[in-house]
């Protein structure tokens, strides 16, 4: 646009400039401040970025600490660190720890030999945590609790979980274990849990501590209490003097059942880290429970346990109507367990 002349005097004139447009200003402005923003946003993106790459790089030296301990290779799926939500392990964070269940069936020594394992310093086995029916109602709620077992977040006077270097429980077949075992053996060898089998091999001994804790939980002989495990002579010798009445008629049936059931849980469980263990061997041979300890990679301890045992002795008197059942297993395949010596 041209520039404007105004003539005031004769002889002076005075050239004055044009206005610049508004809209130019406030785009030049805009402009500025456009660049401006995208500065600073690409400086506060590269601050972000730096700062979650030194949190990841403080997860992975972290994770790498913890992991230099001399563990051996075949067993690093086995080893893990925990990291519960309920209470933090502090200096034991990076103390390994092992994941085991102990798969047996009522009167076959596990509440023993769950004492045995909880007198380690560094054992913790919870229990007999599925024998409350809501906890194996479904898959989702069994996998729930394991995760919590697992996790260190499951509390019993058997926990020491700040420091535990082998954390369990004990599970009967016959509390969703078998129904489920398809999904249990899953999750068993995803998350490195290690099998404790643990059976007896005197199924008619076995039998015998059955029917007797049975009848106990209705007459309740000590002193009206139910006891499942004693921790007196007294108290066992008070237990003993029932004499269960066997049935003959479903003797042989009940036998072969509970042996078939044995056999079915050591084949569904076939594919996980396992080691089989028997019930007599562990009373005759107390080096049986080295090889526990060396199977769960623990330091090596004396185990002791206070429980005392209540059917002692042969089985001839420890059943009423012995003559009967003594002449109905001469000639099967269970007569061993007659005269098998156990103790």
């Amino acid at each position: 646009m041209a520039e404007a002349i105004c003539v005031f005097t004769k002889g002076s004139i005075i050239i004055k400039p044009s206005k610049k447009s508004p809209n130019l200003l406030r785009m030049i402005v805009l402009v500025f401040a456009m660049v401006c923003g995208v500065y600073i946003c690409s400086v506060c993106l590269n601050q972000t970025k730096f700062g979650t790459s030194s949190k990841l790089l403080n997860v992975q030296i972290n994770q790498r600490h913890c992991h230099d301990h001399e563990v051996d290779q075949s067993q690093t799926p086995h080893v893990h660190y925990p990291k519960p939500e309920t209470f933090s392990r502090a200096e034991c964070a990076c103390n390994p720890v092992r994941y085991f269940a102990i798969l047996s069936m009522q009167r076959s020594g596990s509440g023993w030999f769950e004492t045995l394992l909880n007198s380690h310093t560094n054992v913790s086995s919870n229990g007999e945590i599925f024998a409350v029916k809501e906890r194996r109602n479904n898959v989702t709620s069994i996998m729930t609790t394991l995760d919590r077992v697992y996790n260190l977040d499951w509390f019993t006077s058997a926990s020491k979980n700040q420091c535990s270097a082998a954390v369990g429980f004990k599970w009967m077949l016959n509390q969703g274990l078998m129904e489920n075992h398809k999904e249990i053996v899953e999750y068993f060898n995803s998350r490195g849990v290690s099998v404790i089998f643990l059976f007896r091999r005197n199924l008619l001994r076995r039998m015998v501590s059955v029917l007797a804790n049975s009848f106990d939980q209705y007459a309740k002989l000590l002193n009206g209490t139910h006891k499942s495990h004693v921790h007196s002579v007294e108290e066992a010798d008070t237990l003993s003097r029932y004499k269960p009445v066997i049935n003959l008629s479903s003797l042989v049936t009940e036998l072969k059942q509970m042996e078939k059931t044995v056999l079915e849980a050591l084949e569904y469980f076939s594919s996980t880290r396992h080691i089989i263990l028997y019930y007599e061997d562990l009373v005759k041979n107390r080096t049986k429970l080295v090889d526990v300890q060396d199977f769960l990679r623990l330091p090596q301890m004396e185990l002791t346990s206070r429980q005392v045992k209540i059917h002692k002795g042969p089985l001839s008197e420890h059943i009423k109507n012995w003559d009967d059942i003594n002449k109905a297993l001469r000639g099967t395949m269970y007569e061993k367990f007659l005269h098998y010596n156990d103790y």
